[in-house]
């Protein structure tokens, strides 16, 4: 597949303006002062369908042909990525199948068949994913949007950044989650050409940490089923997110499953909003690591809202 472009990335932007919204940046001056920082939290979990992947399926449905459209979509997801291809495809009228983890949260099932979208379930695994997502795909035909490893979805992903630069001056670096690191080679699409001197970070869960581990290896190393709360954060780096990483990361920075909740709580109770486990991770590695950011102006992707109300991990 071929590498997306800064050219890409604004054609995205035009293309998904009428389906997205532009998200609101927003501050906490009890935050900073626990952190050193100057933090700056895009809010991609106020995004259409509850999280920034609306901005990659988005680009991906609609810069469809007609005719391949018609054949409707496709894809394997934990949850964000099948819900917002779900919001994509309904916008435009057309099917959509989703294969999922038969332990994804019900709420993200739930969100998922609220757009219209078919879910197929597999087993917690990407092998499993894969291979029944194989099935899927033999039997109706449709087009496959990867979760994060196409460049139509990166593009997509990347205007994100975009907007972040455009409502903060100054800023010194920039904070994401990572899991195939979809938003994190958007990120670095992005600010490679227009900021090249804003450091870019990556955030993971020390319990599935294959991307730091990559990162220090210099190629790809996957786990085939980690296990934590951040359950967006779970599957593996590919070829056009790794060439990103590999390029402009500055470094992956991981979190205990105990960081990633207690940094979760602390967004609840000071910034009144709801976000998912996967984007608490960027804030509890900036607790972790204060040395990194005290003193700079950060930007943080919050990635997702799309919560289990009823399984909240403080419970």
């Amino acid at each position: 597949m071929d590498i997306p472009t800064f050219a890409d990335m604004l054609i995205a932007h035009e293309r998904i303006k009428p389906h997205i919204h532009r998200t609101p940046v927003l501050t906490s001056r009890v935050i900073d002062g626990l952190t050193g920082a100057s933090l700056f939290f895009k809010c991609e979990n106020l995004q259409k369908a509850g999280a920034f992947k609306a901005r990659g399926a988005s680009n991906a449905v609609f810069s469809l042909s007609d005719t391949q459209a018609a054949q409707g979509v496709a894809t394997h997801s934990s949850g964000n990525h099948g819900t917002c291809l779900a919001y994509a495809a309904d916008r435009r009228r057309i099917p959509c199948t989703v294969v999922m983890p038969h332990t994804a949260p019900q709420a993200k099932k739930d969100a998922v068949r609220g757009y219209g979208g078919r879910i197929v379930e597999c087993e917690p695994s990407t092998s499993s994913r894969e291979a029944v997502f194989a099935e899927v795909v033999a039997e109706t035909g449709a087009t496959f949007v990867h979760p994060y490893n196409d460049p139509r979805v990166i593009a997509g992903q990347g205007t994100c950044a975009k907007e972040l630069i455009e409502q903060v001056d100054e800023l010194d670096a920039v904070i994401a989650p990572i899991g195939g690191g979809g938003m994190v080679s958007g990120t670095c699409l992005t600010l490679s050409h227009i900021a090249p001197w804003i450091d870019i970070y990556a955030a993971e869960p020390e319990q599935a940490d294959d991307a730091c581990r990559s990162l220090k290896a210099g190629r790809i190393i996957a786990d085939d089923a980690p296990t934590t709360v951040a359950d967006g954060l779970k599957v593996p780096l590919k070829d056009l997110t790794w060439h990103f990483v590999r390029s402009h990361v500055a470094d992956i920075l991981t979190a205990s499953e105990e960081e990633i909740v207690e940094a979760m709580r602390l967004i609840w109770k000071r910034m009144k909003i709801v976000m998912e486990p996967s984007s608490a991770v960027p804030l509890a590695t900036i607790l972790k690591n204060s040395d990194v950011f005290a003193g700079k102006r950060v930007g943080v992707i919050i990635t997702g809202g799309n919560v289990d109300l009823d399984k909240l991990p403080w419970h």
